[in-house]
C-alpha cells in the first residue's frame, strides 16, 4: 500500500497550488492596506515565528483542552501502540500521549515531528476498540510524518493576517468614505471588492488545503496498521457519536450535506470508500476489544474553552 509517485506527485502539486493561492492572495491585500515594504516584514516576521518556534502552539493548545500527560503506568497499550507506529513512519521521536477530559469523541495532534503529541478524549476512548483505536492513533501519526501541522498552522496564520488586514483597510475606507464621496480622494473599484471577499476566498483554500491533507493522512494511516478497515469503522463510529438528541428534534435537517467547499474535512462516506479500496495485510493490529485505560472520576461535558475551542 506505499503510495505511488503518481499520487505523491499529485498530492504535493495540490498542496503546493493551494498555498500559493493563498499567499498570492496575501500578498495582493497586505499589500493593498499596508504597502509592500510592510508586507514583506509581516511575511518574513510571520514564516520565521514558525520556523524557530514550532512548539509554543503545543502548549497553548494542551492547556486549552486541559489535557494531562498518560505514562505508561496509566493507559499501556496505547503508549506502546503509538510507540510501535511511530517507529512504522521514521518519527524523530515518539509523540507524547495525552487525555483530554471531555465527553465530546475527538483525537488530534499538535507540535513538530521532534516535539509531538496525540490527544485522545475520554469520549473517544470509550467508544473505541483497539483495533479502531490503532486506526485514530496511525491517522494522527501520519499527520505528524506529512508535516501537515506545521503545514496548517501556516495557512491558518495567512488566512488570519488577510482577515485582520482586510477588517483594517475596509475600516480605513469607512473613515475616508465621505472624502471619497465628495470627490477628494479616489478609490479603485476592484479594492473594496478584494477587502470584502479576501477573508472568504482564503477561508475556502484553507479548507480544501484541509481536505487534501485529510486524505493523505487516511492512506498513510492505513498503510501503518495495514488496516484500512480499522480507520473505516472508527470515522464511521464518530460520524454517529457525534450527532446530538437535541439536533434530532429541532435541527432534523442537520444530515443534509453542507456545500464540499465549507468543509474542514472530506465526507466520511468517501473517506471510508477510499479506506476500502486499499487492500490491507493486517500485520501488527493489536487483538479487538474494549481499551481499558485509568478513567478519572469526572468528565467534563462538551463546552466551550479558553481560546474558543471546543471540547
Amino acid at each position: 500500500m506505499t503510495p505511488s509517485f503518481r499520487h505523491k506527485f499529485h498530492n504535493a502539486i495540490q498542496s503546493v497550488l493551494l498555498l500559493a493561492g493563498m499567499a498570492a492572495l496575501g500578498w495582493v491585500i497586505l499589500s493593498t492596506v499596508a504597502g509592500p515594504q510592510l508586507t514583506w516584514a509581516v511575511i518574513l516576521g510571520t514564516v520565521g515565528g514558525l520556523m524557530v518556534s514550532p512548539g509554543i502552539p503545543r502548549g497553548m493548545l494542551l492547556r486549552a483542552y486541559g489535557a494531562r500527560r498518560l505514562t505508561e503506568h496509566d493507559f499501556p497499550e496505547g503508549v506502546h501502540l503509538l510507540e510501535i507506529l511511530a517507529r512504522k513512519a521514521g518519527l524523530p521521536r515518539v509523540p507524547d500521549l495525552y487525555y483530554v477530559p471531555s465527553q465530546l469523541p475527538n483525537a488530534f495532534a499538535v507540535g513538530s515531528p521532534a516535539n509531538s503529541a496525540v490527544c485522545l478524549s475520554d469520549g473517544l476512548l470509550r467508544v473505541m476498540t483497539r483495533r479502531e483505536l490503532a486506526g485514530v492513533l496511525a491517522h494522527e501519526v501520519a499527520h505528524i510524518a506529512n508535516r501537515d501541522l506545521w503545514l496548517m498552522g501556516l495557512a491558518d496564520v495567512l488566512s488570519r493576517v488577510v482577515s485582520l488586514a482586510a477588517w483594517v483597510g475596509q475600516l480605513i475606507l469607512v473613515l475616508n468614505l465621505p472624502l471619497i464621496l465628495v470627490g477628494a480622494a479616489y478609490v479603485p473599484w476592484h479594492v473594496p471588492v478584494l477587502l470584502v471577499l479576501s477573508p472568504t476566498v482564503m477561508a475556502v483554500l484553507q479548507l480544501a488545503l484541509s481536505r487534501t491533507r485529510e486524505f493523505d493522512a487516511d492512506r498513510g494511516g492505513a498503510e501503518l496498521t495495514g488496516d484500512p478497515e480499522a480507520l473505516a469503522s472508527a470515522l464511521l463510529k464518530l460520524e454517529r457519536r457525534t450527532g446530538r438528541a437535541w439536533e434530532d428534534i429541532f435541527l432534523p435537517g442537520r444530515r443534509i450535506p453542507q456545500p464540499s467547499l465549507l468543509r474542514t474535512h472530506p465526507p466520511t462516506e468517501e473517506r471510508v470508500e477510499r479506506l476500502r479500496e486499499l487492500e490491507g495485510e493486517g500485520r501488527g493490529v493489536p487483538a479487538d476489544g474494549p481499551v481499558r485505560y485509568a478513567a478519572p472520576a469526572r468528565i467534563a461535558a462538551p463546552r466551550f474553552g479558553p481560546w474558543g475551542v471546543y471540547r
